[in-house]
């Protein structure tokens, strides 16, 4: 089994020195304001470079008197751009005093000439912001330096939008970078549910980065892209337009909705069944309904309500209730609602009974740039007992497993990045894909790993209780896991208790002492 690995300093990629060079041109504007304002101008010189490529295509083909006629762009997949919405219409008055409503007018041209544009672009913003005009357009002057068609391979402008959102993520810190999930994790869940084919559901979907790496899976075995539907929904308008850009500078069309909203208060999917379900839903949600609100919402029909107290069992049942016939759901949680009691109890029992729990999968702790908790990765699956993947470069048949839950900890698995965080590398994540898909079809040589892996019976969960914490399953060896966990934290409430009464003893010893010396201290 691989170990953790620290990773090796390397030359400063194009978007590492774009990030550089941008970052320092922030001054005022918060971070959570700032990268609105740079992806918004990368979209806007990634559509301007494809709409003059195009623009030079129809000229070659002595088609001059229809460059104003958005049909032909569109035919191709490109946005129509108004001049006025042009990068070098922007470039060229880059150091005018109204460049920012330059900008703003730019950007509401292009998204009232694409209707697949629709609420994706911030409206009046750089006017808002009031952001100093020679920092606009040093920023401005920075961007143009990207060539976003040099290498149509290596996708240059996706890689830059995608680090922008990592860096910002990293940048925001805790509480403020739920738009984005961290890539390796998003790979992970790719490789293993296998979205190839059919309706792709993400009902919390942030930035878009789930679908990002569905499309990225899919061209990685040459399937073919058109043969996917994307769904998605996200509650803050502001990440709702970065899903949008997101998803609109490589081409993929979604359907995010009308408008932001509400997963639970407003369904915009409700008849919706998905083949493929990836999700990072919020982790703990409290207070997600009120007392009398949702308590007959058709999507917990044969199981307990959920608490009002936390959501995770609210989104686990939502996507239960989308998956279809052969649908498979890949998701992170906390790891608390892998033994919660009460209503969470009642229905992990229920998911367990229905056989749709496939495979729990614990992750390292500082994966996730907004908190250093060790999350858990959830495999459903609404067909466990025989299913067929065909992609066009593998085919595989799953069966038997009907009756078994998969169990892996990879916290020692992952190598270092940015100091102090956790990600998975290709190799580690074939290695982890290579054991999943290995287990599935039961008769491939699959092992038990001590310390990584084991497959339980279903009379085995149901004797501990329909627990899914993992080390009560797999096998420790060389480190503690195997000691019972409740047994443990009532060792160490015993100690804390000592602890706490030890002190208050000292104090009141101190306290007396002072007293005899004629000094009477209150605390």
């Amino acid at each position: 089994m691989a170990k953790r690995k620290v990773s090796i300093k390397k030359q400063k990629s194009i978007e590492e020195t774009l990030w550089d060079s941008a970052n320092k041109l922030r001054g005022t504007v918060e971070s959570s304001e700032y990268k609105h304002v740079v992806l918004s101008l990368i979209f806007l010189k990634f559509a301007s470079d494809k709409f003059e490529e195009r623009r030079q295509e129809l000229i070659q083909e002595g088609k001059e008197k229809y460059l104003e006629m958005k049909e032909f762009y569109n035919m191709k997949n490109i946005f129509f751009l108004p001049e006025a919405s042009r990068w070098s219409y922007l470039i060229e008055n880059a150091k005018q005093d109204d460049i920012a409503l330059k900008i703003d007018t730019a950007l509401h041209t292009v998204e009232k000439n694409n209707p697949a544009l629709k609420g994706a672009l911030p409206d009046n913003y750089f006017s808002r912001l009031n952001m100093d005009v020679s920092k606009l357009s040093a920023l401005l002057d920075t961007i143009n330096n990207i060539d976003t068609l040099k290498d149509k391979e290596q996708d240059i402008v996706g890689r830059v939008y995608e680090y922008f959102l990592s860096k910002f993520a990293l940048a925001e810190g805790k509480g403020k970078g739920e738009f984005y999930t961290p890539k390796s994790i998003v790979n992970l869940i790719a490789e293993m549910i296998e979205p190839y084919k059919g309706i792709i559901y993400d009902p919390a979907c942030g930035s878009g980065g789930m679908f990002v790496q569905s499309v990225k899976f899919i061209e990685s075995h040459h399937g073919d892209k058109k043969e996917v539907s994307i769904y998605g929904q996200e509650y803050t308008s502001t990440t709702y337009k970065l899903a949008k850009m997101n998803l609109a500078i490589r081409g993929i069309a979604a359907n995010l909705g009308d408008v932001p909203a509400d997963t639970f208060a407003k369904d915009q999917h409700k008849d919706l069944k998905a083949d493929f379900i990836m999700a990072n839903p919020p982790f703990n949600q409290k207070d997600w309904r009120g007392v009398d609100e949702l308590i007959d919402d058709p999507r917990w029909k044969g199981y307990d309500v959920p608490p009002k107290s936390n959501a995770n069992y609210g989104w686990i049942l939502n996507m239960v209730s989308k998956l279809s016939q052969n649908g498979v759901a890949g998701f992170i949680l906390a790891n608390g609602a892998l033994s919660g009691g009460g209503e969470e109890y009642k229905i992990r029992k229920k998911l367990i009974e229905n056989n749709l729990v496939e495979a729990i999968v614990i992750l390292p702790q500082n994966m996730f740039y907004t908190t250093n908790i060790s999350v858990t990765l959830w495999v459903l699956n609404n067909n466990k007992k025989e299913r067929s993947v065909k992609l066009p470069d593998t085919t595989r048949n799953y069966r038997n497993r009907e009756n078994e839950i998969l169990f892996m900890d990879l916290r020692e698995i992952g190598e270092t990045f940015e100091k102090k965080f956790i990600q998975f590398s290709k190799d580690h994540i074939e290695q982890i894909a290579e054991t999943y898909h290995n287990w599935q079809q039961k008769d491939s040589g699959y092992k038990d790993v001590p310390e990584y892996c084991y497959s339980a019976k279903l009379e085995e969960v149901v004797a501990k209780d329909y627990s899914l914490v993992p080390s009560k399953y797999i096998e420790f060896v060389n480190r503690d896991e195997n000691i019972n966990f409740d047994d443990k934290m009532k060792s160490l409430q015993t100690e804390m208790t000592d602890l706490l009464k030890q002190e208050a003893e000292s104090k009141a010893d101190l306290l007396n002492v002072f007293k005899e010396l004629g000094y009477d201290i209150k605390l």
